[in-house]
C-alpha cells in the first residue's frame, strides 16, 4: 500500500492551483506548503506531493473516485482549472466492464486520471481510516529531577 507519492512539476504555483481545483471533487485539498512544493491530501494527511523540477518528465497518476459522478466532476474541474482533455469520462471495458475513468493532462504534461471501479449507480467503499496515533510520551532523562507533587497529591497522604 502506498503512503504518498511525489510528482515533479515545472511550476509549483501553477500545479498547486491546478490540483487544488481538479482534485477537490475527490476530497483533496492543499494541506501543506513549502517554497518548492506542496502536499495535498484527504482529511489533513498529505499523500500527493508536488515538487519543483524544471526538467520533469510526464508521468501518469490515477486517483480513486467513490462513484462515477466524482469522475465526471474531476474531469470538469480539471478542464476548468486549465487542464487539457486526454480522455472524456466513460467506460473503458478493455480494462474491465466497470472501469469508468477520465483523463486530463496537467500544466506540466502529466496524465492525470480519476477512476471508479464500481458499477453504475453504486459507490466504491471508502478505504478504512487509519487509527489516530497518540503522541509519544517523552522519556525522562536519568538526570531529570522527579516532578513535584501538586496540592491534590499532597491531600491523598
Amino acid at each position: 500500500m502506498l503512503d504518498h507519492i511525489t510528482l515533479r512539476v515545472r511550476d509549483v504555483a501553477a500545479a498547486k492551483s491546478f490540483y487544488a481545483a481538479a482534485l477537490k471533487p475527490l476530497g483533496y485539498a492543499v494541506v501543506m506548503e513549502f517554497p518548492d512544493g506542496a502536499g495535498l491530501g484527504v482529511e489533513g494527511k498529505p499523500d500527493f506531493w508536488l515538487a519543483a523540477d524544471a526538467g520533469a518528465s510526464p508521468q501518469h497518476v490515477a486517483f480513486a473516485a467513490l462513484d462515477r459522478r466524482a469522475v465526471d466532476a474531476f474531469h470538469a474541474a480539471a478542464l476548468k482549472a486549465g487542464g487539457t482533455d486526454n480522455g472524456a469520462p466513460g467506460l473503458r471495458p478493455d480494462y474491465h466492464p466497470n472501469y469508468y475513468a477520465a483523463f486530463v493532462l496537467d500544466p506540466s504534461g502529466h496524465n492525470m486520471e480519476a477512476v471508479c471501479h464500481a458499477p453504475a449507480g453504486a459507490r466504491k467503499r471508502a478505504a478504512p481510516k487509519a487509527p489516530a496515533r497518540k503522541a509519544a510520551r517523552p522519556k525522562a532523562s536519568a538526570k531529570a529531577k522527579p516532578a513535584k507533587r501538586g496540592a491534590r497529591a499532597k491531600r491523598r497522604r
